[in-house]
């Protein structure tokens, strides 16, 4: 049996494909609304690492886990790091 419109299915997969990828590459494009500078001190060592983030909050907390992950090892100074005050943390909102 042939069928009588083939390209209806490539019409409605292209009607609903196109809007998704058009939000993912909108999307991508408009992901950061606060870059935030933090400088860490951890077991005699120190790093200051700027990363970008949505929230302030979300900025500061990619901030201090990025430095950690370059200061420490293993999952338990991973955490002690996470939780050491930072020695200067500033955040500013981009344009």
């Amino acid at each position: 049996m042939k069928r009588k419109h083939p390209w209806r299915n490539a019409l409605v997969t292209l009607g609903f494909l196109v809007p998704v990828f058009g939000y993912v590459i909108y999307s991508s494009f408009h992901v950061s609304d606060f870059e935030c500078t933090v400088c860490m001190d951890f077991e005699g060592r120190n790093i200051c690492r700027t990363v970008t983030g949505q929230t302030e909050v979300e900025g500061l907390r990619t901030a201090i886990d990025n430095s950690c992950a370059h200061l420490s090892s293993g999952v338990t100074d991973t955490l002690r790091c996470q939780r050491t005050q930072p020695t200067s943390a500033q955040c500013r909102p981009l344009p």
